[in-house]
């Protein structure tokens, strides 16, 4: 509902006084002149709508788009429905268009003829794979320490984390590294297998170098690194996920969330020693053991050591 303002209000106080004391009256009681009543009198028709105040807007102005350049823009923009302000004025330049670029924004917005936008496609994504035993698929990746964690004699100096997950269970398995390379992923390898209690059949990676030179733009012979052989070796499957899309790996890359939270943002390391031991204290004690929801709230190594030995399954 249209609202009625105070002028409006006014106005018809005015009128209706005029009306029964006379104009002159009416304009010295109200402290304006005759002319604005005479012509609030000739709009008034007894509805409200005739006293509210009309356009100011001129119906014609020298500048306004010509017949021609109208039908320029109406023919070019039937033709190119999606392209945005920018590129539709350079297409009506090459047809002999002379005015601005903000000139044509406001006339394609009074005229309703902005660029209708397709909708972008929606992403889907394939139904997680839910993983049935203990070693079906592990999660391997690196962390790099914050560089503020390191002080004494580790400072300036590079710690790495190598960081493996089991998916069905979550069990972790984490190691610390002077470097990260073929060789030492191939050296965490080896110890991750000694230390998982079931044999592994898949390992899950990004596309880094310390993994694979499947991206190296210098492998055309697609040479395979020593983690990859070392792999082969053990007859364990290697999958590598999408470039440049890290959620594949989520569950390790979610622990190394976790990992800034709880570990990194409390702890200094004085040596690479120091960080060994605390960042296997603290896997062993504080992640490990730690009641997860996705598990039931059971701890990752409850569940593991209940799949092994008794076979209970919670996920």
């Amino acid at each position: 509902m249209t609202s009625i303002t105070q002028d409006m209000r006014f106005r018809l106080a005015v009128i209706k006084y005029a009306d029964k004391y006379g104009v002159s009256k009416a304009a010295a009681r109200y402290k304006t002149n005759r002319q604005y009543i005479y012509r609030w009198k000739r709009r008034y028709d007894g509805t409200w709508d005739s006293l509210r105040d009309r356009s100011r807007r001129p119906h014609h102005h020298p500048n306004q788009h010509t017949e021609v350049e109208i039908k320029l823009i109406n023919n070019i923009r039937r033709r190119n429905p999606n392209d945005g302000l920018v590129i539709f004025w350079v297409k009506l330049r090459q047809h002999g268009y002379k005015r601005s670029i903000t000139g044509l924004y406001r006339f394609l917005c009074k005229q309703n003829l902005m660029a209708v936008k397709p909708k972008n496609p929606k992403y889907k994504p394939k139904p997680y794979e839910q993983m049935s035993y203990p070693g079906q698929r592990i999660q391997i990746d690196v962390k790099f320490v914050p560089s503020s964690c390191l002080v004494n004699e580790a400072k300036g100096q590079k710690f790495y984390q190598y960081t493996a997950i089991d998916e069905y269970s979550r069990w972790r398995y984490v190691e610390a590294f002077k470097e990260h390379s073929t060789y030492s992923s191939m050296q965490f390898l080896e110890h991750l297998v000694k230390a998982f209690p079931m044999p592994i059949e898949c390992i899950q990676t990004d596309n880094g170098q310390e993994f694979t030179k499947r991206l190296s733009p210098g492998n055309k012979v697609k040479t395979p690194t020593i983690f990859e052989v070392r792999l082969k070796q053990l007859g364990i499957r290697h999958k590598l996920i999408r470039p440049f899309t890290p959620r594949h790996n989520g569950k390790v890359e979610r622990s190394h969330r976790k990992d800034n939270e709880r570990f990194y943002a409390t702890h200094t390391f004085y040596s690479f020693e120091d960080f060994s031991k605390q960042l296997t204290t603290y896997n062993k004690r504080d992640y490990n053991r730690f009641p997860m929801r996705p598990l039931g709230w059971k701890s990752p190594q409850t569940v593991l050591y209940d799949f092994v030995k008794y076979g209970v399954t919670y996920v």
